[in-house]
This record gives C-alpha cells, sequence and structure tokens, in this order.
C-alpha cells in the first residue's frame, strides 16, 4: 500500500465537508434541529474516514485524478460507516441500528462520489488551465 503523504489540503477538506453535509443532511431529513448533536455523526465518520481512506488509495494523486477510480472513496465511505456507528454508539451510549449503518454507509458513498466528481472536475480545469 502507498500513501500520499502530502494530501492535498483542498480535497481533505472537501471530505471533511461531504460528510458534515451528510450528518447535516442527516438530522434534517429526521426534523431535528441543526446543532451541536450534528457533531455526535460528524466527528465519529470523521475518524473513520481518516482511519479507512488511505487503505484504498483516495489520496493518492494518480488515482485521485482518474474518472475510473470514483469508486474507491464511494467504497471507503460505504466501509467507514460501520466503524463510525460503533464510534458514535459509544459516545452516546446507545445501541447500533444496522438500517442507521446502512443508510449512513449509502449516503456518505453518494456524497462523497458528488464531492470527488466535482473534484476531479475542477483540479484537471486548474491544471488545464492554470
Amino acid at each position: 500500500m502507498k500513501i500520499n503523504r502530502q494530501v492535498p489540503l483542498w480535497l481533505f477538506a472537501g471530505d471533511a465537508l461531504a460528510v458534515l453535509l451528510v450528518s447535516v443532511i442527516g438530522f434534517a431529513t429526521h426534523n431535528e434541529s441543526i446543532n451541536w448533536r450534528v457533531l455526535t455523526t460528524f466527528l465519529p465518520y470523521l475518524a473513520a474516514w481518516v482511519l479507512f481512506a488511505p487503505w484504498l488509495g483516495v489520496y493518492q494523486t494518480d488515482i485521485t485524478r482518474r474518472p475510473q477510480n470514483i469508486w474507491r472513496p464511494m467504497l471507503a465511505a460505504f466501509l467507514a460507516a460501520p466503524m463510525a456507528a460503533w464510534l458514535r454508539g459509544v459516545w452516546l451510549n446507545s445501541a447500533i441500528l444496522p438500517v442507521f449503518v446502512l443508510v449512513l454507509g449509502l449516503s456518505a458513498a453518494l456524497g462523497f462520489g458528488i464531492w470527488r466528481l466535482v473534484w476531479l472536475f475542477v483540479s484537471r480545469r486548474v491544471e488545464q488551465y492554470g
């Protein structure tokens, strides 16, 4: 496994924003007020993402610049969901519902897929036009 030690700051910031948006949208779909409790999903998921993402090469430049590799961050997002749910359950001292894990994984995978397509488009434009 080759881990790129120089993760583009904007790429990681966008990943964190994708996690935050998934968390906020999740709370909004349950008619919950958006307050500090969104951190109970955001922080555990971000921690799980940081642990899983490098193993699938989602920060390697040659991988992030190829459209055919968009599945990698989506798979990493899906695989991070069980750990994120477990961390959240420990934090809140609550049960972990399997449907929550599935919905979190699928919505995070969708969010990361959209974000990484935007990243791919923008990074190619910057590379092409400066």
